[in-house]
C-alpha cells in the first residue's frame, strides 16, 4: 500500500471514529436518527475527504513536504466543509417532504465542530504517517534484475516520482545482462549483488523483497528459469515498464518498446465506453457552463472593458483521428500577439494583456470550450488538443505522439493535473507519458478523478502560461 493510500485510510478511519462521538457529544446526533436515511449526518465527512483528495493533499509532493501539507489543511478543511453546509442546506429545499418530520439538526453548530473536528484528523492522520516513513515501515523492498541505464533510470524515476516515497532497492547483475552503469557503480548508497549461477531466488529471500522488478538492458543472456522459480515461490514478478506505470503512473517514453504496448492491457475502448463518455461529457459540460456563466459572462465584460478586439479567440486544433476544428477561448492576448507567426506561450509572455494573465491564471479562459465539448469537437477531459503545425512537429520528434488522438482532445487531462505547463519538445515529450497513460487506463472513474483533481489546479495554480 503506498504512502498516499495509507494516508488516505488513516483519515478516513479517525473521521468514522470521531464524528459520530463529537455529534453525539453535542446533542446532534438524535434529530439525525428520526429519519434513518438523512445524508447530512455523512455530507460533512464525505465533503472533507473529497476535498483533501481535491486539493492534493494525498500527492506525493503533500507528503514529503509535511509543514506545507499541514498549512494547508486548515483552508481546506473549511472549503469541504463550506461545501458541505451548502448541501446540507440545499437539501431540503430541493426536497422539502423527506425532510419534513425531522427537525433540522443546527448547521451552525455542524459547521463549527466540523472544522474543529476533521482539522484535528488532519493534523493527527498527517503526523502519523510522518512518523510511519521516518520509521520506514511504509517503505517496500525491490530486487531488481539488471544495473544497468535502464536500472539507473528506474532509480532517478522512484526517487522523485515515486507514490511509495521509501524504497529499499537491490540490484541483481550478471555479465550476461550488459554492463553496470557507472552511475549505480560510483553511489556508495547503491547495493549491487552478483550472485553465482544468477541465483535470483536465494538474493530475494534474503530480502524478502515485495516485487521483483525485471529491468536489465541486454535480455538474451537472462536466465528464465531462474526467474520462474522465483514466481513459483510466490514472489511477484513484473517487467520494467508495467512497473513504471503502476507506480509512477505515467509511460516511459524514452524506453517504450512497441512489443509491450501490442501485447499489454489497455488501448481499447467499447462502443459502450464511448457512450457513457459522451453522455457524461453533455451532463458535465452543461453543469458545469450553468455553474460557472456568471463568472464566464464577468470575464466577457472585462475583456471588453480593457480595450477593443474580439472576445472569443478562434485557433485550429487537432482532435480524435487527427481531425481539425476551431478551438474556442477567451481573448487573453493582444490583438496582434502572432503577427510574426504561431509559437508556444513563454514564461511571463509579453503577449498577454493583464485582464488576460487573470484570466490564465484562474483558468476562465478555458471555459468557451464546453461548446466545443457539447458539438462533439472535445471530450471533458482527454489529451490537450495542439495546434497542426506543433503536432506534426512533434510526431516527427516523438515517437507515438500521434498516439493521443485515439481519443478526443479535452478540456482537462491527466497531463495537466500533473505536469506544468510544457512550451518545448522535453515537455510535450513528458506530457505524452501522461497522456499515454491516461490513453491506455481510459475509464468513466478515472475521468471522475481526473476532474476532482483539476480544483486543485484552477485554485493553486502553477505552470499557468
Amino acid at each position: 500500500m503506498t504512502a498516499g493510500t495509507t494516508l488516505f485510510a488513516l483519515d478516513c478511519v479517525l473521521v468514522v471514529v470521531l464524528w459520530p462521538l463529537v455529534m453525539w457529544a453535542a446533542g446532534q446526533i438524535a434529530p439525525l436518527l428520526a429519519v434513518p436515511t438523512d445524508p447530512r449526518g455523512v455530507v460533512y465527512p464525505a465533503m472533507d475527504l473529497l476535498l483533501l483528495y481535491a486539493m492534493g493533499l494525498y500527492r506525493r509532493d503533500a507528503l514529503i513536504g509535511t509543514r506545507k501539507s499541514m498549512e494547508r489543511v486548515p483552508l481546506v478543511v473549511g472549503m469541504g466543509c463550506g461545501g458541505a453546509l451548502l448541501v446540507a442546506l440545499l437539501l431540503p429545499v430541493l426536497s422539502p417532504n423527506w425532510f419534513l418530520a425531522v427537525r433540522p439538526p443546527n448547521q451552525g453548530q455542524f459547521f463549527a465542530l466540523a472544522i474543529v473536528c476533521f482539522a484535528f484528523c488532519a493534523f493527527a492522520a498527517r503526523m502519523l504517517a510522518h512518523l510511519l516513513l521516518r520509521k520506514r515501515v511504509l517503505g517496500r523492498r525491490l530486487l531488481v534484475v539488471g544495473a544497468g541505464q535502464r536500472a539507473w533510470d528506474l532509480l532517478h524515476m522512484l526517487t522523485h516520482e515515486g507514490r511509495t516515497l521509501r524504497y529499499d532497492i537491490v540490484f541483481l547483475h550478471d555479465p550476461s545482462l550488459g554492463a553496470i552503469d557507472p552511475r549505480l557503480e560510483a553511489d556508495p548508497a547503491v547495493r549491487i549483488v552478483q550472485p553465482e549461477a544468477f541465483d535470483v531466488l536465494l538474493v530475494a529471500k534474503g530480502l524478502n523483497a515485495d516485487q521483483i522488478v525485471i529491468a536489465p538492458d541486454e535480455r538474451r543472456g537472462m536466465n528464465l528459469e531462474r526467474l520462474l522459480a522465483c514466481k513459483m515461490a510466490g514472489f511477484p514478478i513484473v517487467q520494467y515498464l508495467s512497473f513504471v506505470e503502476q507506480e509512477i503512473h505515467r509511460i516511459d517514453i524514452k524506453r517504450l518498446e512497441l512489443s509491450w504496448v501490442l501485447f499489454s492491457d489497455g488501448f481499447q475502448f467499447s462502443s459502450i465506453d464511448r457512450a457513457l463518455k459522451q453522455v457524461f461529457d453533455i451532463v458535465v459540460s452543461i453543469v458545469t457552463l450553468l455553474v460557472t456563466s456568471p463568472f464566464l459572462l464577468a470575464a466577457m465584460l472585462a475583456i471588453r472593458w480593457e480595450g477593443p478586439g474580439p472576445i472569443l479567440y478562434r485557433q485550429e486544433r487537432v482532435t480524435q483521428y487527427g481531425r481539425h476544428f476551431k478551438i474556442l477561448k477567451l481573448r487573453t492576448m493582444r490583438v496582434d500577439a502572432e503577427a510574426g507567426g504561431a509559437v508556444w506561450a513563454a514564461s511571463k509572455d509579453a503577449r498577454i494583456t493583464r485582464v488576460g494573465a487573470l484570466l490564465r491564471r484562474t483558468r476562465l479562459d478555458e471555459l468557451p470550450q464546453l461548446i466545443n465539448v457539447l458539438r462533439g469537437d472535445m471530450s471533458f477531459v482527454g489529451p490537450r488538443p495542439e495546434r497542426p503545425m506543433f503536432v506534426a512537429e512533434l510526431a516527427e520528434k516523438i515517437p507515438l505522439y500521434n498516439e493521443r488522438h485515439a481519443v478526443k482532445a479535452g478540456l482537462t487531462g491527466w497531463a495537466q493535473v500533473n505536469y506544468p505547463y510544457g512550451a518545448s519538445i522535453d515537455d510535450a515529450r513528458s506530457k505524452l507519458s501522461y497522456d499515454l497513460y491516461y490513453v491506455k487506463n481510459f475509464s468513466i472513474l478515472f475521468d471522475l478523478r481526473i476532474i476532482v483533481q483539476t480544483l486543485r489546479v484552477v485554485l493553486w495554480p502553477q505552470g499557468v502560461r
